[in-house]
């Protein structure tokens, strides 16, 4: 038999041979959970570590199309169903990563979160499948070798969420906003939406500061910070502090309506909040908030929209504070 031949697969070929015995008693003991089917989408080896990666034995499951059953609640196929059946290019909606599909005939890698519904926990697991051929390029079969890698993807994940968070506030940091505006820039730009911005700035931090002390100061912008959280229902939304006392919001999909509704929104939270600041001019924490939005246009980047809403705010700050200023042009 041959692994991996370029030779272009066909599926109507015959059923694993069962003469290569040897091959079949290798991939039985190998320390890698392995599983195949053949082109029927059948299961004809389910080895030892496949047993105890899923806790499903293989008297279960040979000879059956339930192997999704050890790595899935619902009905689905598998990395190597997809191969045996010529479905490469389903593997975009079943696979957070994966290979190109185009190249299928050479084999497959996909990495996926598994509920593992026999263990009763999530596993994320890394899945390469490979066709196995005879001489003439039938598919005889395909292998599936699978890896745990939950410890590390749970590892990244929390590198990463720490990566993209402000350590004060606990919301999204200047990084995480660079990265998430230019996506959504070039995505307004696509579908031709508006998208808008919001600048805030604490107003008379600085003697806030001074007066209650360092501390103080950071819980009352992390306070700001949750009450800006808590003004956004929509997944796509960002708040994320911009550095010192200001704070920023991208607002995809927003028009110069909508935008203003959600900073009259952040001016209640605060004052709800009710802040005491006896060196402010209410007593209180206030809020000097520069609003922006547009609709992009072809050659424009998203500084222009950064820049129209900072000068608003500067114009709030420079108003008398405590007051939301809308962007008279963008770009």
């Amino acid at each position: 038999m041959t692994i991996g031949s370029a030779q272009k697969p066909q599926h109507n070929a015959p059923v694993f041979d069962p003469d290569h015995s040897f091959a079949v008693k290798l991939m039985q003991h190998l320390v890698v959970p392995t599983f195949v089917i053949n082109t029927d989408c059948r299961v004809i080896i389910w080895n030892k570590a496949c047993e105890r990666l899923t806790g499903v034995p293989a008297a279960e499951i040979m000879g059956t199309r339930e192997h999704w059953s050890a790595f899935y609640a619902a009905p689905r196929p598998c990395l190597a169903d997809l191969l045996a059946s010529g479905r490469g290019a389903e593997a975009d909606s079943l696979y957070a990563v994966h290979d190109d599909p185009s190249g299928n005939a050479f084999g497959m890698h996909a990495e996926n979160w598994c509920v593992m519904p026999r263990l009763g926990s999530e596993l994320y697991l890394a899945i390469d499948a490979g066709p196995i051929y005879d001489e003439d390029g039938n598919l005889l079969a395909v292998v599936e070798t699978l890896r745990d890698m939950t410890e590390h993807k749970r590892t990244q994940t929390t590198l990463e969420y720490f990566a993209s968070r402000d350590s004060l506030t606990g919301i999204s940091n200047r990084r995480s906003f660079d990265d998430k505006l230019d996506i959504e820039w070039r995505r307004a730009l696509r579908d031709d939406l508006p998208i808008a911005l919001v600048m805030v700035d604490v107003d008379h931090f600085k003697r806030y500061n001074d007066t209650y002390g360092h501390q103080s100061g950071d819980e009352c912008l992390r306070q700001v910070a949750q009450a800006m959280q808590n003004t956004l229902f929509r997944p796509s939304d960002l708040v994320a502090r911009y550095g010192g006392e200001e704070f920023t919001m991208i607002l995809p999909a927003t028009d110069s309506e909508g935008v203003m509704v959600v900073a009259e929104r952040i001016q209640d939270g605060i004052a709800r909040l009710t802040i005491p600041h006896s060196r402010g001019e209410q007593g209180r924490v206030t809020l000097s908030i520069g609003i922006a939005s547009v609709v992009p246009q072809p050659g424009t980047g998203c500084e222009a929209l950064i820049a129209a809403a900072d000068a608003a705010l500067y114009r709030a700050k420079h108003d008398g504070r405590n007051r939301i200023v809308v962007a008279k042009s963008v770009g």
